[in-house]
């Protein structure tokens, strides 16, 4: 498609999205309650807000925790919701017109601290409020907006993007690396993307070190531009808080001198200090701005005991009409001369505050630049890189991490901010989630890594080839039918078990066997349902088989920080979660656990019907994420008759009974009674 068609088509798309995200986040609003919400990670019921002063921007922080009936905090139960999320604050119904949005700007265990752009009305002070994840419309803004700025961009960039012209490539130079570790592939994968001149690929099969690769390549560039006695701006960037926070903490580890656009995801010094908020604060402009700002809030409770000069007082009169009759004393239209004069307070007041708030901005904004300008990285989220902190800054060089989980207008924002880019993801893993079907089949759920991987192939991409995180046996089964069997396990990783890290323990065979199909056999103990109301479905029988396997290792010794227990389905997540309550042991789904690794993990595929339908299980990427989370045990749970009707499930549990790691469920409930 042309520069037009490709506009449109997108930002139709992007509009698609929008409009069916806060769709369905209103459907559920209003039709689950906030305790249902609460269970499914999307809500917080029983919170409680205490004021924490001002942050960057003038930003006001409340801090809210969950209190319990002896009125102490307790723990945060386990929620999608975290930084950088969008919420709605409300007593009781989410719907009240007074009920202000907010950011999450820090989450800890025992709570999460809100920054308002606006003062936020005095109940948020109060016990016994409801928070709620809510839709974040300024990133489909953003997207939008980059999308109009494509138009902008040079022609021979342009034809590159779309696909009209073939990327450039300098020749290879011999390099030394800063991570004498690196082995060959990422070797090569540094090497070729800083002989890149448009863009370069760099596809990161799961533990092959993706996120290593991407630093080596940001401290070569950093070292470029000291080579060269001048100012070469950087931006790493991902579509989520966690991935850009990975890259902050490893660069800040060798030494890079990055600054960390928004807020931080993990409350620990390494990043703090590394943040934008955190570097501002000594900042001699940003205290007096911060002081400006104070006196302003102090004159704005001042102005509440004057006139507001609103239409049935001011009757059609200009504020320096207003202004004006004032100083001379005299009435008009029928106007009392004191109400003239409560108004010109009013207005004098409202006018200092403008100034107090301008000055304060400007100081602000100053200090921001400085901060930028001197920083060699920076670290922000794709849809950060779009926000007004960032909006003149331009960059040489971008590295954007996790690209495979991005939307294309979304990886576009970054991409459009800088002259050359690379781009580490895995597309045999799961695309962005996208909700509206037309949006999907529209391909807004295809990234541009993979977009551009079709368009001009191997020549653009070096595939990762060494993993460090899984055992043989769990890597098995993905290496051959995702990776072409190029994919193997690095010797430090190959055999490793749980007697590594527990040889205490009194483990039998079954419980250090690496890989294991536990198969339901289409018992009618194990029939999935679906909850009323619902388009989610649930499997009692799976649930319990997890709670009994997960119980097991935990009474082992196995810490429960080390096992992770995941579903598709949100509704069998629920219905674990309330089962299985134990602190440090994370529930969550899928698509939720991408990118993340735990020892153990428990998969649990729900479905289990006469008619052998698997629903979204289809999608194969799923499966792939799934089975590639452990690293040193991997259970999986289903019912093969219904599985098997997708033959690569078929081949899995042909793998499974191969290896000795298939067993049915009777097998293991025995064991366990």
């Amino acid at each position: 498609m042309n520069e037009n068609e490709y506009i449109r088509h997108f930002t139709e798309l992007v509009e698609m999205e929008r409009e069916e995200q806060m769709r369905l986040h209103e459907e559920e609003m209003r039709r689950l309650s906030g305790r249902e919400r609460e269970e499914k990670g999307r809500a917080f019921m029983r919170m409680k807000g205490k004021s924490h002063g001002l942050g960057l921007g003038g930003k006001h922080l409340v801090r809210f925790r969950k209190q319990n009936k002896n009125r102490s905090s307790e723990t945060l139960p386990d929620s999608e919701i975290g930084v950088g999320d969008l919420v709605l604050v409300s007593k009781a119904n989410p719907w009240d017109e007074d009920n202000p949005t907010g950011t999450i700007a820090e989450k800890t265990s025992y709570s999460i601290t809100v920054a308002f752009d606006e003062a936020p009305p005095g109940f948020v002070f109060r016990k016994d409020l409801r928070i709620d994840l809510f839709v974040n419309d300024i990133t489909f803004q953003r997207m939008i907006e980059t999308l109009k700025n494509f138009k902008r961009l040079p022609k021979r960039r342009k034809d590159k993007l779309l696909g009209n012209a073939a990327p450039d490539f300098e020749e290879i130079r011999e390099t030394e690396f800063f991570n004498a570790e690196l082995n060959n592939s990422q070797q090569e994968a540094v090497l070729r993307s800083l002989a890149a001149r448009d863009f370069s690929l760099i596809h990161g099969p799961p533990g092959t070190g993706k996120t290593v690769t991407c630093v080596e390549i940001i401290a070569q560039l950093v070292k470029h531009g000291c080579e060269h006695e001048r100012s070469y701006k950087i931006l790493a960037a991902a579509d989520s808080n966690v991935a850009v926070d990975n890259l902050v903490e490893r660069l800040d580890k060798i030494g890079v001198n990055v600054v960390r656009i928004g807020h931080p995801a993990r409350v620990i010094p390494s990043l703090r200090k590394r943040s934008l908020d955190y570097l501002v604060q000594e900042e001699p402009e940003y205290i007096k701005a911060q002081e400006l700002r104070e006196k302003a809030y102090e004159i704005k409770e001042r102005m509440k005991s004057f006139i507001v000069p609103e239409m049935r007082w001011r009757r059609g009169l200009s504020d320096e009409t207003i202004t004006k009759l004032a100083r001379e004393d005299r009435t008009i239209r029928g106007i009392p001369k004191h109400k003239i004069k409560g108004m010109r307070k009013w207005l004098d007041l409202k006018h200092e505050i403008d100034k107090l708030f301008g000055d304060a901005r400007e100081l602000e904004e100053k200090t921001v630049k400085r901060i930028i300008h001197k920083a060699d990285v920076i670290c922000a989220t794709n849809s950060t890189v779009g926000s007004e902190i960032l909006k003149s800054a331009k960059f040489d060089f971008a590295v954007i991490d996790e690209a495979t989980q991005s939307t294309e207008p979304s990886s576009l924002i970054s991409v459009l901010k800088t002259k050359r880019f690379v781009m580490a993801g895995d597309h045999k893993q799961l695309p962005p989630t996208i909700l509206n079907k037309d949006a999907a089949r529209g391909k807004l759920s295809k990234s541009l890594f993979e977009r551009l991987l079709e368009i001009h192939g191997d020549r653009i991409r070096v595939m990762l080839d060494v993993q460090y995180r899984m055992n043989d046996a769990v890597a098995e089964f993905p290496g051959k039918e995702f990776y072409d069997g190029k994919l193997k396990a690095d010797e430090s990783v190959k055999k490793h078990n749980l007697m590594d890290i527990h040889p205490e323990s009194k483990f039998v065979n079954e419980d250090v066997k690496p890989f294991l199909f536990i198969d339901t056999g289409g018992s009618e103990t194990f029939k999935e349902r679906t909850r009323r109301g619902s388009t989610s479905k649930e499997n009692a029988g799976e649930a319990r088989l997890v709670e009994g396997i997960a119980e097991r290792l935990l009474s082992l010794g196995v810490k429960p920080e080390d096992i992770a227990i995941i579903s598709p389905y949100d509704d069998q997540v629920a219905l674990i979660r309330k089962e299985l309550r134990v602190e440090g042991l994370e529930i969550k789904t899928v698509d939720g656990f991408q990118g993340r690794e735990k020892e153990v993990v428990i998969v649990s595929f729900v479905r289990c019907n006469k008619s052998r339908e698997i629903g979204f299980l289809r999608d194969l990427r799923r499966l792939n994420v799934s089975i590639t989370r452990a690293k040193r045990k991997l259970v999986l749970i289903g019912d093969s008759r219904t599985l098997e009707c997708e033959g690569c499930y078929k081949r899995l549990v042909e793998q499974a009974k191969e290896r000795g790691g298939y067993k049915g469920y009777k097998r293991v409930v025995g064991d366990e009674g």
